[in-house]
């Protein structure tokens, strides 16, 4: 595809930027390149996909800013090509309403459907700004007081390429999985960022609900947990500077858990919410 073709999604000059970046190939369908640089094992990660979607949808709808967004997990998508179809389903002054499938071809050549989304988009900078909340930001100890997998003697279980991609720094409260004495209260709070320095936007919000390990491994699960189903709400614009992620679990059932995401800015603003259903491997 001739380079300028690529949308308008691309804000610089970040790892994250490019490999997020879609290009329009027609009208409605885009095409990309999914970087292994963001895979969990094998896998590529549930948030990354979603930021991918996320900036499809920025470019085919009026509005550039997710507000909401919803996707159901089909199947696990796999580094290399893959094709972004998206459908304006309703526009409208302040929000538009679209949906999208991330799809790629299997070994017969068949395409296979990973993701479907379902999201609405408006402007956050014309938001007001009354704010009437109880929600308090999450307690976690200076960033020099928390660990993050370098810190470990070996690799953190079940990580992989993304964590070279990301700054983490795991509240030693939650990081009882980690030395084989998981506290059972499926909790995890985590100072957040890009490793190359690259500040927050809504896109990499929809990234920061699903990179921390997950919950189940306090709640003392080991191994994949695969999302089923992921809704985001993004709040407002995040401010410069590393975020605060506290994630939760609150049920596990039937092999399935939730986990509820909020994230917060360096003004002590709460700018991402989050759930999702995810499968537990038990025993």
């Amino acid at each position: 595809m001739p380079e300028a073709a690529t949308v308008r999604a691309v804000i610089g000059d970040s790892e994250f930027d490019r490999d997020t970046a879609v290009t329009l190939r027609e009208p409605g369908v885009y095409d990309i390149d999914l970087s292994a640089g963001w895979t969990i094992i094998s896998a590529v990660n549930g948030g990354y996909l979603l930021a991918v979607l996320g900036r499809a949808l920025a470019d085919a709808l009026p509005h550039a800013d997710p507000f909401t967004i919803s996707a159901h997990y089909l199947t696990a998508s796999q580094p290399g090509p893959a094709v972004v179809r998206t459908d304006v389903v309703r526009t409208g002054r302040t929000l538009s309403t679209g949906q999208a499938s991330l799809l790629q071809y299997d070994e017969q050549g068949r395409e296979v459907e990973r993701i479907r989304v379902l999201a609405s988009y408006g402007d956050l900078d014309a938001l007001p700004d009354d704010v009437r909340t109880t929600a308090r930001p999450p307690v976690i100890p200076p960033m020099e007081q928390c660990f993050g997998p370098e810190d470990g003697p070996a690799p953190v279980e079940g990580s992989s390429a993304i964590t070279d991609r990301l700054m983490l720094k795991l509240d030693p409260s939650t990081l009882g999985w980690a030395l084989g004495q998981p506290s059972g209260k499926g909790e995890m709070r985590s100072w957040f960022g890009l490793a190359d320095g690259r500040d927050p936007d809504p896109f990499s919000l929809l990234l920061a609900v699903d990179a921390l390990p997950p919950t189940a491994f306090e709640i003392g699960l080991s191994g994949w947990v695969p999302t089923v189903e992921l809704t985001v709400h993004i709040r407002c614009r995040p401010a410069p500077g590393p975020l605060r992620v506290a994630i939760t679990t609150r049920n596990l059932a039937g092999g399935f858990l939730e986990e509820d995401a909020e994230v917060w800015d360096s003004r002590d603003r709460l700018v991402a919410q989050s759930r999702q259903l995810a499968r537990a491997r038990l025993g």
